[in-house]
């Protein structure tokens, strides 16, 4: 997996946004000496899923239909690529940041990546738990370098299935880390963050979105090469 360093630049990042990480077994860099990221530790990592599909009466929102089906497959794609997937269903926005920040104090150094994937309602910043909105980047920030150090320099993936506003986005047809030896090092501590949202800024998500079928564990495999 390549450090494409896409979302962040160390250059617009503040001074107070960088921290120093002291190199150590429990803060590997995750990455090697050719800037890609290591995968070969013992474990690839936790996956975990929140799938919120029913709501409370007060925010006025539907049931999510489907999202079932999307948690089960998401499942099996993760397990088969030999991640540790804990499902978690219809949690409150308390329960969600709960979870995340007792998954950010777990031991990662055996780990190569983080996932998670998020399946609700959702606006632009923010995903819906049961009884109102979560801010997304107080859920992420969880994760960042200076709080949850095991994972530092390793890869974070995001996966959003949600709406980020109100306009409907009706789509269109188509025909188809370092080594050891460096002691002491500066990074950026929202740096290797992936987020893939399900729909561009503003815009809503339709029932019929392909977005989480690329995911699909038969899809996936049947694209890789056979050895």
């Amino acid at each position: 997996m390549e450090n494409t360093e896409h979302s962040v630049d160390a250059k617009s990042i503040k001074n107070s946004e960088i921290k120093t990480l002291h190199g150590s077994k429990s803060v590997d860099s995750g990455m090697s000496l050719d800037n890609s990221y290591k995968m070969d530790y013992p474990e690839m990592g936790l996956c975990i899923i929140i799938n919120n599909k029913n709501f409370h009466r007060s925010t006025g929102m539907t049931p999510r239909s489907g999202t079932d089906v999307d948690a089960a497959n998401l499942r099996e794609t993760f397990t088969n690529l030999k991640y540790e997937v804990r499902n978690k269903n219809d949690l409150t926005c308390e329960e969600i940041l709960e979870l995340m920040d007792s998954v950010s104090k777990e031991d990662h150094s055996k780990r190569s990546s983080f996932v998670c994937v998020l399946l609700s309602h959702g606006d632009e910043g923010i995903i819906f738990g049961t009884n109102g909105p979560v801010d997304l980047k107080k859920l992420t920030g969880f994760f960042r370098g200076d709080y949850c150090r095991s994972l530092t320099g390793k890869p974070k993936l995001f996966i959003i299935q949600a709406c980020r506003g109100t306009e409907l986005d009706c789509g269109i047809e188509t025909d188809s880390g370092v080594d050891d030896d460096m002691a002491c090092q500066k990074i950026p501590v929202e740096a290797d963050f992936l987020y893939a949202y399900s729909t561009a800024p503003g815009k809503t998500v339709t029932n019929n979105e392909h977005y989480l079928e690329i995911l699909d564990t038969k899809q996936v495999f049947q694209r890789l090469p056979r050895s």
